[in-house]
């Protein structure tokens, strides 16, 4: 199937681009990684590859022409491909003129931009509808599904009726990690002298709570700006404004009716709720209020030990709150390999953190949380209390049932490629309840516009990282090693302390370790699991080692640089091939 090929954007600032050189002429055939076209930008040169194979079927501006980023350059097809239509929409993009040759030669001749006026393109009867695809809420899925489907050449739109980057940008992932950046900044300077510095009161260093919000607040204003610009500089239409569906194709925001071709769904999640009594009297935060406090609590509870709860009460643990955490199951942070789940627990309780696993909340009266732990009533007393107990899907107030869409225990219902029970409307992000994650989001985004486009797309969820952004931070990718020996049987693992890690020894952080788990028969890597320094940035070794198969041999033979933390990689995976190196 035709696609567009766009004038790429090669920078932040860049806006428009050059046609320096086309590699490749018309009817010609090219495949990925053949070198296409070269650009120039406001600082140099660039070639530019092919990114999927197919024939070159129209050139659309001439070497030396200057254009905005991504407008249509070119269109790749099948080789006895018609695009005209294509080439018409691409060109009226482009404001030029064009006529219409019906015909699948490589005889189309680039009109002088001085032409004649250009006429409206007809219209089928599935193009008469206001846009071709619209996208319901603005976080990391919706608004990355709206720029690639009008990188894609489709006129879309997006709504949304809050600030865009959704509960991650504003309220979850980006506010979280600035607080925690905060405590490490708080951290190094009271631990300053250890590495020879002198003349710093490390006693008296505390956190003012006022200045760090202000910090959170100018990191999010300049992000959802951002998102804003890019959702403008790529052509689509913003909506502001609550959204439901009227039918299949038509979205009504205030009083307007939006018709749409295709409709994805995108508008998130909400804090969960324990279905327990709360007295009237309880101040209960959600992850909401806690990332916006402006004092610091002498105490406080936190209800849930996943993701979420860990975070908030590392950091509460830090700025000298005394904190507890009850969790229902067993263990803290369930998807974690237990083997590192227990060292994060011994990390938090020598911040003086309080852990009650296995425990049921059952009540909660003013500042008094009450629970039953190994059959008798216990409870816990604090100044503020923390409801982390997860998130649901969003789907409040759409009327999904008006276009027919199909939901189970409160998610909307997909396949692999985002596609819902109706053809033309997918759902992306945690409104699916799949993996409420805000980087699975914006892949979803990404392959439920593929599939709209006619690409054949679908996602893996086996090869999903996560991260907690503690100290040591702690990722993973994959299978744990009880969930590996209940599907292999017999496994191999590979380990790497990094007290023997030279660059974490430089560091002061020799805490941690990694585990590498590989099935028996080829020694595929199956999972990869880390708690140590820089672990949130080193997994995507991980996984792209995953989604191309990789094996444990395949590691210990690739260089990694030294002095640094991902040397861990190489060695934990000589560990399953023979014997680690260094330890």
């Amino acid at each position: 199937m035709a696609s567009f090929i766009i004038m790429p954007k090669l920078g932040f600032n860049m806006s428009k681009g050059k046609l320096v050189k086309w590699h490749k002429k018309e009817g010609e055939k090219v495949e990925k990684g053949d070198l296409f076209f070269s650009v120039e930008t406001d600082k140099t040169n660039m070639d530019i590859e092919a990114t999927e194979n197919g024939f070159v079927k129209n050139l659309l501006i001439e070497e030396g022409e200057k254009i905005e980023v991504t407008l249509p350059i070119a269109v790749v097809g099948e080789k006895e491909e018609n695009t005209d239509t294509m080439v018409q929409e691409a060109l009226s993009q482009l404001g030029k003129a064009v006529e219409t040759t019906q015909s699948t030669t490589f005889d189309h001749k680039l009109p002088d931009a001085s032409g004649p006026e250009i006429l409206p393109i007809p219209k089928t009867d599935d193009s008469c509808r206001d846009y071709e695809v619209a996208v319901i809420g603005g976080g990391p899925g919706g608004y990355v599904a709206a720029i690639k489907a009008a990188q894609m050449g489709k006129k879309t739109c997006i709504i949304e009726k809050e600030s865009f980057g959704g509960v991650c940008l504003n309220r979850g992932c980006i506010p979280t990690k600035t607080l925690l950046r905060s405590i490490d900044a708080l951290k190094e300077v009271k631990e300053s002298s250890n590495f020879g510095v002198v003349n710093v009161d490390a006693s008296n260093a505390q956190l003012d709570l006022c200045k760090v919000q202000e910090r959170k607040r100018n990191i999010i204003s300049q992000l959802v700006g951002g998102v804003n610009g890019l959702l403008k500089s790529n052509g689509v239409t913003i909506i502001n404004g609550e959204c439901r569906f009227v039918d299949k194709n038509t979205l009504a925001v205030k009083d307007q009716r939006i018709t749409s071709d295709y409709i994805i769904t995108a508008t998130g999640s909400e804090a969960k709720n324990l279905p327990i009594s709360i007295s009237p009297e309880t101040e209960l935060m959600t992850s909401t209020e806690a990332l916006d406090l402006h004092d610091i609590p002498e105490s406080i509870a936190i209800i849930g030990g996943g993701v979420i709860g860990i975070e908030f009460a590392y950091f509460m643990a830090n700025i000298g709150v005394q904190v507890t955490v009850i969790e229902f199951l067993d263990k803290i942070l369930p998807m974690v390999d237990e083997e590192i789940t227990v060292q994060v627990s011994e990390m938090l309780k020598d911040l003086g953190v309080k852990i009650y696993t296995g425990s049921q909340v059952t009540e909660i009266s003013g500042k008094l949380v009450l629970f039953q732990k190994d059959g008798g009533k216990q409870s816990v007393e604090a100044e503020k209390i923390l409801m982390a107990v997860g998130r649901i899907p969003n789907i409040e107030g759409l009327d999904l049932e008006n276009a027919g869409i199909k939901t189970e225990k409160g998610a909307v219902v997909t396949d692999n490629t985002l596609r819902t029970n109706i053809d033309n409307i997918f759902a992306i992000g945690d409104v699916n309840g799949k993996a409420m994650l805000a980087h699975v989001a914006s892949m979803e985004g990404i392959t439920a516009v593929e599939n709209i486009c006619g690409k054949k797309a679908t996602m893996d969820y086996d090869k999903i990282p996560s991260a907690i952004y503690i100290q040591p931070e702690v990722a993973s990718v994959g299978l744990t090693e009880k969930q590996a020996k209940e599907k292999y049987g017999e496994i191999k693992t590979g380990k790497f302390p990094l007290m023997a890690n030279g660059k974490a020894k430089v560091a002061g952080e020799e805490r941690g370790l990694i585990k590498v788990i590989v099935e028996p028969k080829f020694n595929e890597i199956v999972g990869v699991h880390m708690y140590c320094l820089h672990a949130t940035d080193m997994i995507s070794e991980a996984v792209v080692a995953m989604k191309l198969e990789g094996t444990a041999e395949e590691i210990a033979k690739t260089v990694h640089p030294h002095p640094t933390v991902s040397e861990i990689m190489h060695e934990a995976f000589h560990g399953v091939v023979d014997r680690t190196i260094h330890f």
